[in-house]
């Protein structure tokens, strides 16, 4: 791509950087925590029509997702909660590109955390443009920005591509993704390459380990406490199994290790993680408690598959059940729910990858460059390479997502809207001179 247009899309998007602040921090006052993305969405549904845009607005169709292995449901109606899915249309002849973000946040309590209200978009001064704080700003409104500014600078700058430019703002990546960016490739969306601007500043994030939820479910006896022996008490009978989940954590920390998942942390040397996230037995201290159910997220790795964590995790609470004589004929019962994913691993010597890797090299935007790294969490890049697209995620930089005073850095806005722009001039082809 010419070096002028480089510099003019870079000009437009410094002209422009109160429209981009403005237009962040209007989605940011919207409260868009998981379920209640309707009136986010029908803003940038809005956003998308004023350029002009082929614009898509659907509601998942969970009859049809249910098909599908990757699907995780959240239990959410998608009334109301549409997906809006925005087409540039290329003149022809190249190679088409996804950029996607979602507007759905987790909720923002505990509310007396915060030193600013995290629905008020309230900016504090730093750097060229300084911080804009609140829910979602960081993951992943400020992305979702980035797409629509480098579109915009594209149109302006007399841009036209030869590939579609495809912007897309989902639901619920929060709670698995299953009704946004699986919907969206459930209804025939496609490209040559996918991008979710997921907040990754120094990382161009091409991996991700496996997540499965499981509930376990132990039954005792309830008595009065005054006669507690004549009851059995669940919370004590599942103390071996959370003995057994310990320790079956660090014997996985121990023995599996990819190199791609510790790149960002390699003091850590952690790969996967089993967390045992709640625990709850009983509701009255004068009570036996009668059940106790032991909620868990479990990691797990490439080369390891769903199927075969949930035999080994069964496998394992057997074989603690039987060193108990309540257990063995009272054995505990898992539930799965909620996320569920196998790993997603995209191959970093592909030509997508490597390109976007050496755009960002020579734009200088990212000191140090960014590393190719994997993350021991998920994203809805996986669906991608469920669909054969390759996908990468790569996004504005800040701080505190998922915690109080969640922020972005401003001035990084801008400089991913200039960097996508700039690949997607590069990946999608110049129709003409520009």
């Amino acid at each position: 791509m010419a070096a002028p247009l480089q510099a003019r899309l870079r000009n437009w998007l410094e002209a422009h950087a109160a429209d981009l602040i403005a237009v962040l921090a209007e989605l940011v006052r919207i409260p868009s925590v998981v379920g209640a993305e309707g009136p986010a969405q029908a803003f940038m549904a809005e956003q998308y029509r004023a350029c002009g845009l082929e614009v898509d607005v659907f509601e998942a169709d969970r009859a049809v997702l249910r098909t599908l292995p990757a699907f995780v449901d959240s239990g959410f109606d998608f009334a109301g909660r549409p997906n809006v899915v925005a087409v540039w249309r290329g003149t022809g002849g190249g190679r088409s590109l996804i950029l996607n973000g979602h507007s759905d946040v987790v909720s923002p309590e505990p509310l007396s955390g915060w030193r600013h209200p995290p629905f008020e978009a309230v900016i504090v001064p730093g750097g060229c443009y300084g911080r804009l704080y609140g829910r979602g700003a960081q993951d992943m409104k400020a992305g979702l920005i980035a797409n629509l500014f480098a579109l915009r600078a594209l149109q302006a700058c007399g841009v036209r591509l030869k590939g579609d430019l495809i912007l897309q703002s989902v639901i619920e990546e929060e709670a698995g993704g299953g009704g946004g960016t699986l919907a969206c490739f459930a209804r025939g969306y496609r490209a040559d390459g996918f991008i979710a601007s997921e907040p990754h500043w120094h990382d161009i994030c091409i991996a991700h380990v496996g997540v499965l939820y499981a509930r376990i479910v132990v039954e005792g006896k309830s008595a009065h406490a005054g006669r507690a022996h004549q009851g059995v008490n669940a919370a004590l009978e599942a103390l071996p199994i959370l003995a057994m989940l310990r320790d079956w954590d660090r014997e996985r920390a121990d023995a599996l290790h990819v190199d791609v998942l510790e790149r960002l942390d390699p003091t850590a040397r952690r790969s996967c993680h089993l967390n045992v996230g709640v625990v709850r037995a009983g509701d009255w201290p004068s009570t036996v408690p009668g059940r106790a159910e032991i909620e868990l997220r479990l990691s797990f790795v490439p080369g390891e598959t769903e199927a075969q964590v949930k035999a080994e995790l069964e496998a394992r609470l057997a074989a603690v059940a039987q060193r108990s004589p309540w257990l063995r004929e009272h054995p505990p019962r898992v539930e799965y729910f909620g996320w569920h994913t196998e790993p997603w691993l995209q191959d970093e010597r592909h030509p997508f990858v490597q390109e976007f890797h050496d755009t960002l090299l020579a734009l200088g935007v990212v000191q140090p460059p960014p590393i190719l790294a994997g993350v021991t969490a998920g994203l809805d890049t996986r669906f991608a390479g469920l669909f054969g697209v390759p996908a990468l995620a790569w996004g504005p930089r800040g701080a505190g997502l998922h915690g109080c005073d969640e922020h972005v850095e401003l001035d990084s806005v801008l400089d991913a809207a200039l960097a996508l722009a700039v690949f997607a001039a590069r990946w999608c082809g110049l129709a003409e001179a520009a």
